[in-house]
This record gives structure tokens, C-alpha cells and sequence, in this order.
């Protein structure tokens, strides 16, 4: 391998390293074991996942790009702590685009998508008849996991990735001014959305989506609830 190769080898490893710590750092974000506000100190992170502070940089400038961190100049990178306005365009973006996602989905939804959400759907009720921790941040993910399936079913791949976004920085305003103690996303609206689907109602459908959607929106106040440091978070 001549030096070019081995270069690119290099560099191609450092973003394969980058990208595996964004989405472990992502997925404490979406799951909230991560709060709004807590610092990601690039030494820090570099150190529990045994990497360069350069590669520890990417990462988190990946989940700024996302709008899941924010840096700060001479401070460093934090959690992304939405403002209540930033809150409602969230939500007035999820209700711009999920109901057209819905009415997508019930052209495009198969038996097989069906079934895969049934089973999508058994867990979420699962872990909400679960106690402690584990099982909560289980089920707020199947809660987020079901919007994110029904973008991938309606078939626009850029959708589904802004989808992916809003779904997380859902997460982050949940974290922040949800009054419930485990997540808002209904599950039994989550049944009768997918009752609509596979009866091939896309106006129900729709409707139901931005039912939805108020009524998470709905159970925000303006309560900012700590959370663990980033070790303890990350469960290092």
C-alpha cells in the first residue's frame, strides 16, 4: 500500500469512528439519557471511546449539522436546549409534513409493512407496561421508532430524513418541557393511525396524524428537568 492508500485508509477509519460515536451519542440524545444543556467535552468523549480529540470533533460536529448540538465559541459543545419558540416550529414542521407522510404511506403500505408494524407496536405497548428506566427510554424509542417507519414506508427518502431529524430533536423538547414521565407520543393513537392506513384511508389517516401531533404538543409546559453527566449517560 503506497502512501496515498494508506492516507485514505486512515482517513476513511477516523469517519467510520466519527460516525459510530455520533450515533451512539445520537441515540442517548433521542433517548433522552442525555439532557438538553449537558456539555460534550471533545476530551471527554475522546477518552470513553478511546479516540483522537479530531476524531471526537467530527462526531459532534456531525450532531451539530443535525441541530442536536450546539457549540459554543470558547465553550465548547452542549446538547441542544430548544426555546420554547424553537419548540412550537418543531411541531409546526411535524405538522406541515406528517400528515402528507401519512397520506403517502396509505397509498404505498403493504400487508408485509402492516405486520411489521403490529410487531413495532407490541413492543411499544410492551415496554409501556414495564417499570423503571430502561424500559421508559425503550419505549420513548418505539414511540419515535413509529414515526420514522411510517416515513420509510411512504417511500421519500428525503422526507425520511428530516423525519430522522424532527423525530430527534422531538426527543430533546420532550426532554425539556414534557410534563409526562414517559413519553407523550400515544400509543393507542399510534393503533388507530395504522387502523387507517390498512383500511386505505388516507383522509382519516391524516386527520388522526395531526390529532396527534396537538396532543403532544399538548402535554409540553416549561419545566427544564436535569439529567445525567455524559459518562453516566452513555453508561461508561
Amino acid at each position: 500500500m503506497n502512501i496515498a492508500d494508506q492516507i485514505y485508509s486512515a482517513d476513511s477509519a477516523n469517519q467510520d469512528r466519527a460516525q459510530a460515536i455520533r450515533d451512539n451519542l445520537r441515540d442517548a440524545i433521542v433517548d433522552r439519557r442525555l439532557a438538553p444543556g449537558t456539555k460534550l467535552s471533545e476530551g471527554e468523549v475522546g477518552m470513553l471511546f478511546d479516540v483522537s480529540r479530531t476524531v471526537a470533533r467530527a462526531a459532534l460536529q456531525m450532531l451539530s449539522f443535525e441541530g442536536l448540538v450546539r457549540t459554543e465559541r470558547n465553550r465548547g459543545a452542549f446538547v441542544a436546549n430548544p426555546s420554547p419558540e424553537e419548540a412550537r416550529q418543531v411541531f409546526a414542521s411535524r405538522r406541515l409534513i406528517e400528515p402528507g407522510i401519512a397520506i403517502a404511506a396509505c397509498e404505498r403500505i403493504t400487508t408485509t409493512d402492516i405486520a411489521i408494524f403490529s410487531a413495532q407496536l407490541d413492543d411499544e405497548g410492551r415496554f409501556m407496561a414495564e417499570r423503571g428506566p430502561n424500559a421508559r427510554r425503550s419505549e420513548i424509542k418505539a414511540s419515535g421508532d413509529f414515526h420514522l417507519l411510517l416515513a420509510s414506508v411512504a417511500g421519500n427518502a428525503i422526507l425520511q430524513r428530516f423525519m430522522e431529524e424532527l423525530v430527534a430533536r422531538s426527543s430533546l423538547v420532550i426532554a425539556l418541557y414534557g410534563r409526562s414521565g414517559v413519553s407523550s407520543c400515544g400509543h393507542n393513537e399510534h393503533l388507530r393511525i395504522l387502523d387507517a392506513l390498512e383500511h386505505k384511508n388516507p383522509g382519516l389517516a391524516s386527520e388522526l396524524m395531526l390529532h396527534h401531533i396537538d396532543h403532544i404538543e399538548a402535554d409540553l409546559d416549561l419545566r427544564v428537568r436535569a439529567g445525567p453527566a455524559l459518562k453516566e449517560a452513555l453508561n461508561f
